[in-house]
This record gives structure tokens, sequence and C-alpha cells, in this order.
């Protein structure tokens, strides 16, 4: 199920929220705990059953392995635990996500006919898998309370956060699904969650789809590129990924909000970083703490030397790329993430006193450089892409992608309002402008988590909330998954 799908906003979540307050009211509060995990079930088994035995599964399998460890003190025992635990849920994640990449690099290496198994990879399988190796890795260092199975099984598929995270620790999630005070309705959480989730979905829904259908048609046909139709479709990728992840965050941030449990921010504006490692300090945050703590600091982290510490950090940049995708595009986006990042430390030039605007503009250009790997299908595309960048020669933007711009419901409005013939006579103009002010707001506005902690509600904002969830809700008929469930 979709946050931005008619029965979400309509069906699912109203029921979500009736039911919930509705038992914690009638102090019926294990049932409240189980029937929230009711819901996350049916969000996440809603297109595909499939996807729900093998989550459940891994929740009791995983749920088994830190009940054993908090029941013996044997270090050996335990650590079998561990490495039980471990191997599994990369075994599992290994299985379902890169066998056939694996395999098909093999075939290709060794010219052989290995079969492939084609297997449909699970929703947020990436997601709730290094939630559990969080929990059964602080679980052997003993830095994980005892808590119930229904507790635990509530953490791993709150429905918020289950399929694009954030990747939340058990401690930050559920102390909050324990304290009483969660239970009821607090209707300040309630008006801030609603402002979150109608921003979340408008960036969705009216930018990042938006950006979609000129992205797709420009990978598509990246031979036919000329150089100034190469970078709007670079630039109009980093803004669909940017709007698409941020408006993702927003919603699920909200959506905890309405219920009282607070996720912590996975996206603080990434665009306004002045360098890379701002950048990834800043962008999918739980996903880069998570490595910090799981893989950089384990590896020896900044201890051992600068050489050791900029291995190290190529480490996690190659296991970040891997975990975003199986294909060649993704592991060297990480790598070259990896070695920017290392040539920034080894030359200290963040530290030069550069105007800000210059820093966060060559920060964001660079970073739009590598998305086009990352969203390439192939290297060998990235690289005809690269050289049309260079060598496609200057004209008008390809024709397909601003027909396709107008064919916004929006634009044929702004046609027949006056327009028409300024957008007949520059047809590059309407979606430059687009683009452009898009960019701004990016490096410029306020994020949703400042937003809300800021808001004071007047009657202004209200009106604002109200035509933003219409507009939002009125173009949801193309309706589209978020980038990063195939992640």
């Amino acid at each position: 199920m979709l946050f931005n799908s008619y029965i979400f906003i309509f069906l699912f979540f109203p029921l979500t929220l009736i039911g919930y307050y509705g038992l914690n009211y009638a102090k019926k509060y294990k049932a409240a705990l189980v029937f929230l995990i009711g819901m996350s079930m049916w969000f996440y088994g809603y297109n595909n059953i499939y996807y729900l035995i093998i989550l459940i599964i891994s929740i009791l399998i995983n749920y088994g392995l830190i009940s054993g460890m908090r029941r013996t003190s044997a270090k050996s025992v335990r650590c079998f635990f561990l490495w039980t635990g471990i191997l599994l849920n990369i075994g599992i994640l290994f299985y379902f996500k890169y066998y056939d990449f694996f395999i098909s690099n093999i075939n290709t290496a060794l010219k052989a006919e290995v079969h492939l198994l084609k297997l449909v990879l699970p929703l947020g399988i990436s997601f709730y898998t290094f939630q559990q190796l969080s929990c059964v890795i602080d679980s052997y260092r003993g830095e994980c309370e005892k808590y119930s199975f229904w507790e635990y099984a509530l953490y791993v598929s709150f429905f918020p956060q289950l399929i694009a995270g954030p990747i939340v620790y058990h401690n930050e999630l559920i102390p909050q699904f324990q304290r009483l005070d969660n239970r009821k309705i607090n209707y300040e959480n309630l008006c801030r969650g609603i402002y979150a989730f109608a921003l979340g979905l408008a960036k969705k829904v009216l930018i990042a789809d938006t950006f979609s259908s000129i992205v797709t048609i420009g990978y598509n046909n990246i031979a036919g590129l000329n150089t100034p139709s190469v970078i709007l479709v670079m630039v109009c990728y980093s803004l669909q990924l940017y709007f698409d992840f941020s408006g993702y965050c927003d919603m699920a941030y909200g959506i905890g909000y309405m219920l009282n449990v607070k996720l912590p921010i996975n996206f603080n504006s990434p665009y306004k970083a002045e360098s890379f490692a701002d950048l990834w300090n800043r962008w999918h945050m739980t996903l880069t703490r998570f490595f910090i703590k799981y893989v950089y600091i384990p590896l020896g982290g900044s201890r051992r030397g600068k050489a050791r510490t900029y291995l190290n950090t190529l480490i996690v940049f190659i296991v970040s790329g891997l975990w975003h995708g199986a294909n060649w595009t993704f592991i060297l986006w990480g790598t070259l993430n990896g070695i920017i990042i290392i040539i920034e430390r080894f030359t200290k030039i963040t530290s030069l006193k550069i105007p800000k605007v210059i820093k966060m503009v060559v920060t964001y250009s660079l970073f739009t450089f590598t998305c086009s790997l990352f969203r390439s299908a192939s290297v060998k595309d990235a690289g005809i892409l690269w050289k049309q960048l260079l060598c496609g020669g200057f004209g008008p933007i390809y024709q397909p992608i601003t027909d396709a711009f107008y064919e916004l419901t929006e634009l044929q409005f702004l046609y027949r309002a006056g327009i028409g013939s300024v957008m007949d006579r520059y047809p590059w103009l309407m979606l430059t402008l687009f683009t452009g002010v898009t960019l701004l707001f990016s490096f410029t506005l306020k994020n949703t988590q400042e937003k809300v902690s800021q808001l004071k509600l007047s009657n202004k904002k209200l009106f604002a909330v109200v035509i933003l969830m219409i507009w939002s809700i009125m173009s949801l008929s193309g309706i589209s998954e978020f980038l990063y469930f195939n992640f």
C-alpha cells in the first residue's frame, strides 16, 4: 500500500487512528498494540501476500535469536546466536536481492550458464533486515532491553517506516509504544502530523512525479539528447530523487506524529550542504548512522591512521552503493562518492574561505553528476549519457520532454488562460522556470521538520494545508511508487 493512494488516505489510515485510539481509550493496551501490528501487516501485504510471509518469518527468527541470547550468559552460545542472526539476515537479503547479480557476473566471467532465479524483491527487505540486524547485534552487546514479542513485532513492522525507512533503533521506538501517555489523542501532535503529511504528499505528487516523466523519457532516449537536454534531465533527476524521498520522509514523520510516535529525522535539506561529507550527513541520515555504527567503527573508524580511515570510508560507501541495488552502476556510484569524500578530507578543500553559495553549488553539481550513474540502467548507458553531455551539441530541448511536461493539467490550464502563444513560441520556458524555482526552493527553504517544530496554527496555515491536500489528492490519478521502494 502507498501513502499516496486513495485507499490509504480515505480508508486505511482513518481506520488505524479510530481503532488504535479507541482500544487505548477502553484501556485495552495489549489489544491496541496487536491491532497496530495487524494494520501494519495489512499495509505491507496489501499488494503481495508473499512479501508478508517473508516478513513474518523474519520477525519470528530474529526474535527467537534475541530471546536466546537473553536467556544465557555463556559467551560461546551468545556468539553462536549472533553469527547465526548475521548470516541468516545477510543470507536472506543476498538470496533475494543479489543472487542473480552475482550469478550473472560469474556466468559472464566463466562463460557458464548457471540458472538465474529471477526473484521478485520483497518491498522494504533492506530496511527491515538492517533494523533487525541492529537489534541482534545490540542484544549480543547487552544493549537491548527485554521486550515482549508484540513490542518487537510492532518495532519491525510499524508501517510508517517499514518500507522505506527511517531505519529506527529499538531504543528509539519501543519505549514510545510503552508510554501510556502516548496512547491518548494529542491534538497538537495530530495537527503537526497532518501538516507534515500534507507537505510530504505535495512534494511527492506535485513535484517528484512531475519530474518523473521527464526523467524517464530522457533516460530512455539518451543517445538522442543534446547537451542542454542532458543537463536538464540530470537536474530533473536530482530533484525527483530529492522530493520523492523527502516527501516520503515527511509523510512517515507526519503519520508517526499523528500516532504520538516521533521518528528520527532522516532528511535534512541535503542540497544546503557545503561539502560531500555534509551532504551525506543530511541525506538518508539513519542509513548513514547505521553504517557508521555497525561497519565503519568495527573496521576501526578513524582510530588507525589516515590511510586506514580513508580505506574504511571507501568500504562503507561501496557497501552503501551495493545496498542500494544489485548493479555495477550502484557499486561504482558508491565508490565515486567515497573517493570524492576522501579527496575532500585529504586536500582539506572544504576549509578554504570560499563563499557558502559556491560551496553549495559545487557540492550539488558533483552530486547531480554522480546521480546520473545511479539512475542509468547500465555503466554503458552512463557512458553514453556523459558523451552526450560533452559532445551532444547545442540546440532546443528534446521535444518529447517538453511535450510530456505540457500534458500536466496545470499547464493545460495556463495554456488556456492566455499565455498559450508564449508557451508555443518558447516551449522550454515553463519547464525551465519550474525546474529553476524548485531547485531554488531546495537550496533556501526550511525543511518540514523545522516547519513542524515551529508550527503556529492559524487560519492561513489551515487554508494552505486544505488546498495542498485537495490539489494533491486530485492529482493522484497516476499513483506512483516511491523511488526508495526499489532499494
